[in-house]
């Protein structure tokens, strides 16, 4: 077991970048963790890693017998869960990330769930706009919404993700409903503050007027009275009737299906983007993380999940 655990502390330090990282990831004090990387790299009389006051490294061994490592780990804890009693059951400390807005909609409601089909978990969750390091910082696991950037970790798409411009039936009957999206000048557009994210604007499909060719995708920013850097407000002053706004699908859909919001220019939508589940590794994933995001792909994946939410 003593071995077993120098390993599992050896993976941490590697993935983790630093000891004190691993330490807090552990709970114990970063010399704990010295000690540990010492007497591993006593035993086997090679060194795994070179360390400097800010960074670790891994030798040309460490690189190795961090494979060798990963895989040996993942296996018994696959072996351990498939003898464990009910079937297969995950345990260990499940770290997931995701954005706010659409964690505390779409992913915190659904943690319980998981944990009551796997007791043995310990699992945190983390609520952060933040693009959150998962190696760096120890998770497992994120959702994340929209076009993902270039990186060397591996996603797995959960479902469709699309921007619809929505207003309240109240609204559209006082102001009118836009028939093309170069109609939104005339109207109160509910949109995010120029220090948000939002930087290209509202995207839209739109055929070319004169060469009658494909359409193509077009950014425009529309203005009005009303602006915001938190999405939920503009998503709350939507609802009071104030004025068109942009949200995705996740957020807005329920409130369609309730007939509380209407969607406008749906024939001018843009391309869908998806709802992800990033991590850092794709080959030995340890089996809570690959629990989980079969979990989340069985729910996403109902439309009768969206409306509902």
């Amino acid at each position: 077991m003593d071995k077993f655990k120098a390993l599992e502390t050896f993976v941490s330090v590697a993935g983790r970048g630093t000891l004190t990282a691993a330490a807090q990831a552990e709970g114990v004090a970063p010399a704990i963790i010295g000690r540990r990387i010492d007497a591993l790299e006593a035993q086997l009389g090679v060194k795994l890693l070179v360390r400097t006051t800010r960074r670790i490294a891994l030798t040309t061994e460490g690189s190795a017998f961090l494979e060798d490592c990963q895989r040996l780990l993942a296996g018994l804890a696959d072996a351990e869960a498939a003898v464990s009693a009910g079937g297969v059951k995950a345990a260990g400390h499940l770290r997931i990330t995701a954005p706010a807005g659409f964690g505390r909609r779409h992913v915190a409601p659904l943690v319980p769930r998981f944990h009551t089909a796997h007791a043995g978990l310990r699992i945190s969750l983390n609520l952060s706009d933040r693009v959150v390091d998962l190696m760096a910082e120890g998770y497992d696991c994120a959702v994340r919404v929209g076009d993902l950037p270039d990186s060397s970790l591996v996603s797995v798409r959960l479902a469709d993700n699309r921007r619809l411009c929505v207003a309240t039936p109240a609204y559209l009957a006082r102001a009118g409903t836009p028939r093309h999206p170069s109609e939104l000048a005339r109207h109160a557009c509910l949109t995010l503050s120029s220090d948000a994210s939002q930087t290209r604007g509202w995207a839209f499909r739109v055929a070319d007027g004169e060469g009658g060719g494909a359409p193509e995708v077009v950014h425009l920013r529309p203005g009005g009275p009303l602006d915001c850097t938190d999405g939920q407000v503009l998503h709350d002053w939507c609802l009071q009737g104030h004025g068109i706004a942009w949200r995705s699908t996740w957020e807005v859909e329920g409130e369609i299906a309730a007939g509380r919001l209407v969607a406008v220019l749906e024939d001018f939508a843009a391309p869908p983007n998806g709802i992800y589940a990033v991590f850092p590794h794709a080959r030995h994933l340890p089996l809570r993380v690959r629990l989980w995001i079969d979990f989340l792909k069985s729910h996403y994946g109902r439309p009768d999940f969206w409306r509902a939410g």
